[in-house]
This record gives structure tokens, sequence and C-alpha cells, in this order.
């Protein structure tokens, strides 16, 4: 018996998307938190803000997220998201 190995590996395909740039400063920035929907993502989201808010004067201002992980973001909140925040966190939980 004989088995061919196969690489999984390939070039990746270019997207025409770059990072955004990293922010200088986080003083006063209006946060978005988006969860995937998952036990816990929304508990640690909200941790994770309150640091932001405490240390840094951020505030909340979109709390969203979708009901099933395995579902694509709708969007009209990617851009809401795009346009009212100056930064995003996001998380997966379980």
């Amino acid at each position: 018996m004989s088995f061919e190995l196969l690489d999984p590996t390939g070039e990746p395909t270019p997207t025409g998307f770059s990072a955004a740039p990293r922010l200088t400063a986080l003083d006063g920035l209006r946060i978005g938190l988006f969860s995937n929907g998952k036990v816990n993502a929304d508990k640690l989201l909200r941790y994770t803000a309150e640091m932001f808010e405490r240390e840094s004067s951020c505030s909340v201002v979109i709390d969203t997220g979708k009901l099933n992980a395995s579902r694509i973001a709708e969007p009209q909140v990617l851009e809401r998201i795009a346009n009212d925040v100056d930064f995003l966190i996001t998380a997966v939980g379980d």
C-alpha cells in the first residue's frame, strides 16, 4: 500500500484589505463590543471594556454581536461599527 503526501499549505490569496493604523492614544475613545454569541463571550467583553473605561476614560457606544457563532455579521451592523467607534473589541466564548 502506498501513500501520497499532500502539502496543505499554499500561497495566501490577496484580499485587498490592510490592517487599520495603530492607535497612538486611547484617552476618551469610543469602544465597540462585538460578541460571537457563544457562552461567556459577553462577560469577557464587558470585563475588558471596564478596564478601558477605568484606565483610559473610554466609553462603550456599541454593544452588539451575533446570536449564532456560525452566522456572518449583518452588513448594517458592521457599517454602524465602522462609522461610530474608534476601536472594536471582539471575543469568542465557551
